[in-house]
């Protein structure tokens, strides 16, 4: 039996909205869900909690390592299976909008 009491995710991360490229892709990430909830404390009017296992977040460079990792050490885990790839997209040009012969209309 493993000795945490939180499941651990396994999956991608999406790319952040400012992120076009293709670099820094194709990494897995670990992380753990909450394993108790946040509380309001009187005195700051902060949330927290003493579960710091929520924190962690451990990036590796293929499913296969977060698998064995979490196995090695007696984690429990759920895969999600990286998001569909999207197909590329046909670079266009600006004189396609003034091209003889176009079907569609332009559009600006």
């Amino acid at each position: 039996m493993s000795r945490n009491t939180a499941i651990a995710r396994i999956h991608a991360p999406a790319r952040s909205a400012m992120q076009s490229g293709k670099a820094k892709g194709g990494g897995w990430m670990l992380t753990f869900a909450p394993a108790e909830a946040r509380k309001l404390d009187p005195l700051t009017g902060w949330f927290g909690s003493g579960d710091t296992q929520s924190q962690l977040r451990l990036s590796f460079s293929s499913r296969e390592a977060a698998e064995a990792f979490a196995r090695a050490n007696g984690i429990v885990y759920e895969v999600e299976d990286a998001p569909a790839v999207r197909h590329e997209m046909k670079p266009k040009s600006y004189a396609e909008n003034f091209r003889y012969g176009r079907a569609e209309n332009w559009t600006h």
